[in-house]
């Protein structure tokens, strides 16, 4: 099969960012298995290879994607003017050229110029400053790429949680939370794990929204309003989900080991269990886009940002599933044409 190419957003410049990009492609078995390219300037990458002091690095400087080179690192020159590097700061600089570079990324894989995108972490105030409208990465990749509708999807070895909703105030959740939205969340995580983890029958948890899951109608109504209704629902149209759980018992006991996927209905219920149990090694995956999105599970960094310090596992683990997830969808594409055309077939007389 032929290599991936690979698009990889610088994200914030003054956090640890290119660190974790440079320190993972800085390995021949990388360029082995797909054709990275960066998606920034020569400048800014030249200037982080000196804080990382990795002597045998090399990059291959090009104007666009359309003829990477093989067997090295390329970098899209998204820009030509000299950018002020402020590590450790969030600033507006940081923000905009952040942006840039997503935006470049985004429109090659809309050209079908590169196969997947890996994202490097952003800074949210950096980026508002520097003109982004979006909460975050999903919400911009959902309106560009997606058909309205995306699941955040956090994936390790151990576990896969999605989440009903994303980045929102705590006080704004419950209100959010409806059966529409539960049924096509849970539809987007089924959807996901057979298309791009070859899941055949995937088995999946759906957490309760409130402490204990309710109680049964103690502790708050939506499980049996909201939640429970849509699970029978998505059974009925034959999805192997069960639910609603309660979200501590549920990680505590070890039960989430028997499910492919778990669908958790706010940000902190997934994110810290999945954190707890992965991070290092985890990977934000943006499930039910046209396109391929992955990213480690850590952010900018700050603190760290310079030092060298940096650990490139999670943004390593993200390329390599980028790689796996975009690979699994055109065989899962085949075995759909190739099916599609057997139905299609007329059969013979006798």
């Amino acid at each position: 099969m032929n290599k991936m190419k690979i698009g990889i957003t610088m994200g914030d410049m003054n956090g640890i960012g290119l660190e974790v990009i440079l320190k993972t492609l800085d390995r021949e078995e990388m360029l082995n298995v797909c054709t990275p390219i960066i998606y920034s300037s020569s400048k800014i990458v030249s200037y982080h290879k000196n804080i990382v002091d990795l002597e045998n690095f090399h990059f291959q400087s090009i104007n666009n994607a359309e003829s990477p080179f093989d067997g090295r690192v390329n970098v899209v020159n998204c820009w030509k003017e000299t950018i002020n590097i402020q590590l450790g700061n969030a600033t507006e600089e940081s923000g905009k050229y952040a942006f840039e570079s997503l935006e470049f990324a985004v429109q090659d894989l809309k050209k079908g110029l590169i196969d997947a995108i890996v994202t490097a972490p952003i800074n949210k105030h950096a980026m508002q400053l520097g003109g982004f409208k979006h909460m975050g990465h999903t919400e911009y990749l959902t309106e560009e790429l997606g058909s309205g509708e995306s699941l955040m999807l956090m994936v390790s070895e151990q576990l896969k949680v999605g989440l009903a909703t994303n980045h929102l105030p705590i006080q704004e959740v419950a209100e959010k939370i409806n059966k529409e939205l539960v049924i096509n969340k849970i539809r987007l995580l089924n959807k996901s794990l057979k298309m791009d983890f070859g899941l055949e029958r995937p088995t999946i948890a759906v957490l309760g929204l409130n402490p204990h899951a309710s109680d049964d109608g103690v502790i708050g109504d939506e499980e049996e309003n909201i939640i429970r209704p849509a699970i029978v629902e998505c059974k009925k149209n034959g999805i192997m989900c069960l639910g609603p759980f309660a979200a501590d018992g549920f990680f505590g006991s070890g039960q989430y080991r028997k499910y492919d996927g778990i669908l958790a209905m706010y940000h902190d219920q997934g994110l810290i269990p999945f954190k707890a149990l992965s991070f290092g090694d985890g990977i934000n995956f943006t499930a039910g886009l046209k396109g391929v999105r992955t990213s480690p599970d850590h952010g900018t960094a700050y603190d760290i940002a310079g030092k060298n310090e940096a650990d490139p596992s999670s943004f390593r683990q993200a390329l390599y599933l980028a790689i796996d997830i975009s690979r699994n969808r055109k065989i899962y594409k085949e075995i759909r044409d190739s099916r599609k055309d057997k139905r299609e077939q007329p059969s013979e007389e006798v």
